[in-house]
């Protein structure tokens, strides 16, 4: 049957639209005279009917209205049957004129039956249709338990929203209700369910028992929708988002993609204020270079730089699948886009320099280095490698090349270093800062913390976590990090790198840090999950060479603030580039050993500050300190 589990067969379908419109004409004849029709008209209807009836037959197989599955029937299914049976009656009309003026100088079928039937059959299999699912759906939903939802927002996206939802069985979700701040609209209902004022929000979800609030409208600052989110996850409401309408598909809302809020965007600050004309000015028409092009911030600086439309992007990194990954991005833009995706290694002097004399960049942004902690602590000769010497050969090969501009991306774990990764990337801020004092290119410093999403970081690991049942595993309980996301850190190495004349280390406004716990705790929330029931934080002890709280300024630094108010240059000791560079190269020189004792011992006596904690190197501060 039409309601049963099984999908109703076409042939049935088509029977029915047949009967409708056997039915249609009929009743077209019956409101044209009135259900009283002469006698001259009944004995043509012994040839009308057949004749439309087969139009509409050819019509329906031509159009395939029988093709769609009753129960879920939508607008795009009402748009096809109006077309066919448009065009039939389109048929039925030019078939009068021929006959009216090449055979027997009549109509066959009146204009205005034409037109009557042409209504009467939209609306009988329309009508239909709609009625066959609203039964089937009451039939289904009567038996389940529904999850009740509340939509934030009573525009176009939010009633779209509502009926993709309620017609999704499987989705099983019954809106009750609708929020707006537009107060006017208070008290008043829209699609069956009330409207009610934003302010109400806390009091409606709890006395209604919500489990799902949509967000389906845009919100007038950042800390209007973390304040929402933050309430919902309060409330044990789960937060859902609808996409922007240019991302449905085919015009037309999924209930899949109405997603889950991520926790990026509880997050997220104000956007950022760029200056545009400064960037351009600097990129538009350069040949710019980005080390480590296929990582997390690499690739978001190539996405971002092709907007000021550079003369050539040259994309060096020595991750082979990410590379052609963002190769085959690149490859489906629509802009032509030159740029050229090059494997190599940042501490193979000849692979490097051979880039460099081939396609000579005027701007290179380094975003090449090993950047996680513990496997850099057990790892000191590599760190060094990568991290001191390649960005020495980049920075030499800069300035033997005739670089105009050199932006390294640095961290915030380069502040009073307790690490190894994070004392490689001060050698690398002290080099280049020192070399810069030598030369004409400029070499600038860029200094932030965690970026959420990359690779690495704690926001993948906790999803994957949690997709697999858990447990989520937190280093400490007291444990904190800076955060900012991948495009806001990227647009603010663009305005630094626009912004910086030489020597400077700018450090980023990171806003407040974050209790990684907290962190975990939120996106089991965001999951629709309960802490301790569905699944359980464990708590594993610090990592070698990992702190409690990461800085943004050593303790003798202090800033210099910038026209910009999220970016700032640190006041730092500046160091003499002979030194530097005899020093550099004595750890270097270590390398051959590797004896990773005599390698950290040499990085400390370059950076007093540098203090392990956690880790076996510890051992080699007590004379230092004595």
């Amino acid at each position: 049957m039409i309601f049963s589990k099984k999908y109703t067969p076409r042939w049935i379908v088509f029977s029915i639209d047949v009967l409708i419109s056997v039915a249609s004409i009929s009743i077209a004849y019956l409101l044209r005279f009135n259900f009283q029709i002469p006698d001259t008209n009944v004995a043509s209807l012994f040839f009308i009917i057949p004749f439309v009836t087969l139009i509409r037959i050819i019509s329906f197989l031509i159009g395939k209205t029988y093709a769609g599955i009753v129960r879920y029937t939508g607008m795009k299914d009402s748009q096809r049957i109006f077309i066919t049976l448009f065009f039939g009656s389109l048929f039925i009309v030019l078939s009068n004129f021929v006959s009216y003026f090449y055979i027997t100088k009549a109509f066959i079928v009146p204009l205005s039956i034409v037109i009557i039937d042409f209504l009467t059959t939209v609306f009988f299999m329309t009508s239909l249709r709609w009625l066959a699912k609203s039964i089937f759906y009451e039939l289904q939903t009567s038996s389940m338990q529904l999850k009740k939802a509340v939509i934030y927002g009573t525009g176009s996206a939010a009633i779209v929203a509502k009926q993709t939802l309620e017609q999704d069985i499987e989705s099983r979700y019954k809106v009750v209700a609708f929020f707006d701040d537009v107060s006017k609209r208070s008290q008043k209902q829209l699609g069956g369910a009330n409207i009610y004022p934003i302010s109400t929000i806390e009091s409606i979800i709890s006395d209604e028992n919500i489990e799902y609030m949509i967000l389906a409208k845009p919100f007038h600052t950042v800390e209007e929708k973390t304040n929402l989110i933050e309430l919902c996850l309060t409330n044990n409401v789960s937060v859902l988002s609808v996409p922007s309408v240019d991302s449905w598909i085919n015009g037309e809302l999924s209930s899949k993609q109405i997603r889950q809020i991520k926790i990026e965007e509880l997050l997220e600050r104000a956007p950022i204020k760029l200056d545009i004309g400064g960037i351009e000015k600097q990129i538009k028409g350069k040949v710019v270079m980005i080390t480590g092009a296929a990582g997390s911030i690499g690739s978001e600086m190539v996405r971002q730089l092709i907007r000021f439309e550079p003369k050539n992007l040259i994309l060096f990194d020595q991750a082979e699948t990410p590379m052609y990954d963002i190769e085959m991005e690149l490859h489906e833009y629509k802009q032509k886009i030159n740029f050229q995706p090059i494997i190599g290694d940042i501490a193979d002097q000849s692979r490097v320099e051979e880039v460099f004399k081939k396609y000579a960049p005027e701007i290179v942004y380094h975003a090449a280095a090993y950047k996680h902690v513990p496997m850099m602590e057990g790892n000191p000769p590599e760190a060094i490698k990568t991290n001191v010497f390649g960005t020495r050969t980049i920075a030499d090969l800069s300035v033997k090349y005739g670089v105009k501009k050199f932006v390294m991306v640095s961290t915030d774990k380069a502040v009073n270093p307790t690490n190894v990764m994070g004392a490689s990337k001060r050698l690398a801020e002290i080099y280049i800062q020192s070399l810069n004092s030598t030369t004409d290119t400029s070499f600038i410093t860029t200094r932030f913390g965690n970026v959420l999403g990359s690779n690495g970081s704690v926001i993948p690991r906790f999803r994957k976590q949690i997709e697999e049942g858990g447990p989520i595993t937190v280093t400490h309980p007291q444990i904190t990090r800076y955060f900012m996301t991948i495009p806001e850190a990227c647009q603010l190495v663009l305005e630094a790198g626009a912004m910086g004349s030489g020597g400077e280390i700018f450090i980023f406004d990171m806003g407040k840090s974050v209790k990684i716990v907290d962190l975990a705790k939120k996106m089991i929330k965001l999951s629709g999950l309960q802490l301790g029931k569905d699944i359980q934080i464990n708590f594993t002890g610090l990592r070698p060479g990992e702190k409690l709280y990461e800085e943004l300024l050593a303790d003798k630094e202090n800033t210099i603030p910038t026209h910009h108010a999220q970016i700032m240059i640190a006041k730092v000791r500046k160091y003499p580039y002979i030194e530097v560079k005899e020093q550099i190269q004595e750890l270097i020189d270590v390398l051959a050993d590797q004896n990773n004792m005599s390698i950290v011992n040499q990085m400390k006596k370059i950076i007093p500050e540098f203090i392990s904690q956690n880790s076996i190197y510890e051992q080699l501060d007590k004379p230092l300190v004595n």
